[in-house]
């Protein structure tokens, strides 16, 4: 059964050089060179965010780099977030730095603190911490952008004294119109010319409520005819009226995400900001910005510097936001932590570990170029972290009864027979395996898989005159079968072959070419076990403006009835094991329970959507 990673706190830094232990990709390049060169040497840190003057009373920062990992707190976290946490945390980890939990809430109107509490376990699980250094793993509490609202504001004053700011009054229609495009300059606002004096009253009218949503913004003067349309006087503030999880009704103007973004990376003295591609284009005015900042001594140097890497593109899934809220207002799952969702506590109840994600993460690498990772790469990171530590279990999915006709006669009629097998059958160096217990007797239950009447070509379990090994029992061998009205198979019917119990001397005497999972009628349980498989049956659901939902797989959850052996019966929520031959299955963190046993698959035990 698998357990979280320990936290990964400052002080944990790896011993070793960083390019001995993890692969190298441009990130590891740009932070080594960085190091190399005292890049950041002269950085000072105060214990708190906070401006120059604030930073300057402090000691030079212990953390030899800081990385944040940022999310609006508008929804629950996907898989792609899972590569953005690893690489941010794993890179501040490796090169003895700390990387921040900062929550981005600069939308009120789309955030809540469920989705607050969402991440913060999230980041948690997937064993990661970001306490600063001399603070106990677990005792920090996480940062927030608004948090900084007071030197937002002060900040866009200074830019509008400064000249490098004014009150846009224009229509969003007029202005969309005079941004220009790709092909044609923008036109400046007539609002442009505006004295800083005048923008700094109308600005202030804005922040007292005096002008209605959406009468005006605030933007940044940069440079209209430039041919980053970025950098195209981008709006730095709006009126929004609208009730904040943590301010209130403070504030009824509101940072753009874009103005926010770098102060915030500034005040927390971050060095490497790690952003997805898409962010590419902004980063001529994170740079404008920061300059800006520190000319007016509000901001210390050096600053933060931004840089790209490709997002993740998982086949077989979706992570828009929106397209995931879809799916689950509309009850095509059965909330954010379906099993089948590519969310993170979706992928937990599904039976993914941390250590299986961060390893995916790592496999897969940095890029600065977009590119499809296979699903089957992350299914396999989860075998690969199961195969060694998931106890094993025998689990009937599809049962039909095998009855032992001559066991009355040859063990005594009524007798159950202990036996036993390992719960890893390859446990690592030193460990001794647990045992797992469990009888036989005249009846048992099989896979109705596992007989048939007339066997095809190369088929070796059971059929008439065949002989098989009852895993971890006797050999047994075929006799026919009984069969209702209808025609269907109710009953198998085998004799054992005395003396060839597992484990028992001569137990080989009798040669088979197979051995079935099998589960006990006396002492097997019945269970509930859900057959997950992936959500869609298309590789890019919702590529070229296809419908996702035409896309999804009509076969992605079953629900049977099984059996299974005793030791699973004891599993507490979220215990991981493999079902022999079908596959490795975690007790439902949500729905188990004790005397109502459920279990999900996680992953099958091959890759069959390669086939």
């Amino acid at each position: 059964m698998s357990t979280p990673t320990s936290a990964n706190t400052p002080s944990a830094a790896a011993a070793e050089a960083p390019e001995s232990v993890k692969p190298s990709n441009f990130l590891r390049q740009i932070i080594e060179h960085d190091l190399a060169n005292g890049t950041y040497a002269s950085r000072r840190w105060a214990g708190t965010p906070g401006d120059a003057a604030h930073h300057a009373q402090g000691e030079p920062d212990p953390a030899k780099i800081r990385t944040r990992f940022p999310p609006e707190p508008n929804g629950y976290l996907h898989v792609g977030h899972a590569k953005s946490i690893c690489l941010n945390f794993g890179l501040a980890r490796d090169y003895g730095g700390v990387c921040h939990l900062r929550f981005d809430d600069t939308n009120p109107e789309k955030e809540d603190t469920e989705y607050v509490n969402s991440i913060i376990d999230a980041v948690k699980w997937l064993g990661f911490d970001w306490a600063q250094p001399g603070q106990a793993p677990g005792s920090a509490a996480p940062y927030q952008a608004s948090d900084y609202f007071d030197f937002m504001y002060r900040s866009a004053e200074y830019l509008i004294e400064a000249g490098h700011a004014y009150v846009d009054e224009q229509t969003p229609e007029e202005m969309r119109a005079n941004r220009g495009d790709f092909g044609k300059p923008g036109v400046d606002s007539p609002f442009r010319t505006r004295t800083p004096a005048e923008n700094l009253a109308r600005f202030r009218e804005m922040r007292d409520g005096q002008l209605a949503d959406g009468a005006a913004v605030l933007r940044a003067k940069i440079d209209m005819a430039s041919p980053n349309i970025n950098l195209r006087d981008p709006a730095i503030y709006r009126i929004r009226r609208a009730t904040h999880h943590n301010t209130g009704d403070k504030w009824c103007i509101y940072p753009m995400y874009t103005y926010a973004h770098p102060i915030e990376d500034a005040l927390e003295q971050i060095t490497h900001s790690i952003c997805t591609l898409e962010f590419e284009d902004q980063r001529p005015f994170y740079d404008w910005l920061m300059e800006r900042l520190i000319e007016g001594g509000l901001l210390a140097s050096p600053p933060p510097r931004q840089y790209e890497f490709a997002r993740l593109n998982l086949t077989y899934v979706i992570t828009s936001k929106r397209k995931l809220a879809q799916l689950v207002n509309e009850g095509k799952v059965d909330g954010w932590d379906d099993p089948r969702m590519p969310t993170i506590v979706g992928l937990r109840r599904r039976g993914y570990t941390p250590e299986a994600i961060q390893l995916f993460a790592e496999r897969i690498g940095v890029t600065k170029s977009d590119s499809w990772i296979d699903y089957s790469t992350l299914e396999g990171c989860l075998r690969e972290d199961l195969e060694a530590k998931a106890h094993r279990g025998m689990a009937v999915l599809d049962p039909v009864k095998l009855v032992l006709t001559n066991w009355d006669e040859v063990m005594g009629a009524g007798h159950l027979e202990p036996c036993q097998l390992p719960a890893l059958p390859h446990p690592p160096e030193g460990v001794e395996s647990p045992i797992r217990h469990f009888t036989i007797g005249k009846e048992v239950w099989i896979e109705r898989e596992d007989f048939a009447e007339v066997p095809p070509k190369g088929y070796k379990r059971l059929f008439p005159g065949n002989k098989v090994r009852l895993k971890g029992g006797y050999v047994i061998e075929c006799t026919g079968c009984t069969k209702n009205a209808n025609g269907v198979i109710t009953e198998v019917l085998a004799t054992v072959v005395p003396d060839t119990k597992s484990g028992t001397p001569g137990a080989d005497s009798v040669k088979v070419k197979a051995a079935i999972t099998w589960v006990g009628v006396a002492d097997g349980v019945n269970a509930e076990v859900r057959m997950y498989d992936r959500l869609f049956s298309d590789a890019h659901p919702d590529a070229g403006g296809k419908n996702f939902l035409e896309s999804l797989n009509p076969g992605s959850l079953k629900v049977v009835t099984a059996i299974v052996e005793p030791s699973l019966a004891n599993a507490k929520p979220d215990d991981k094991f493999q079902f022999e031959r079908h596959g490795y299955f975690v007790a439902d963190r949500v729905d188990h329970q004790a005397g109502k046993p459920v279990f999900n698959l996680a992953v099958g035990l091959k890759d069959s959507w390669g086939k």
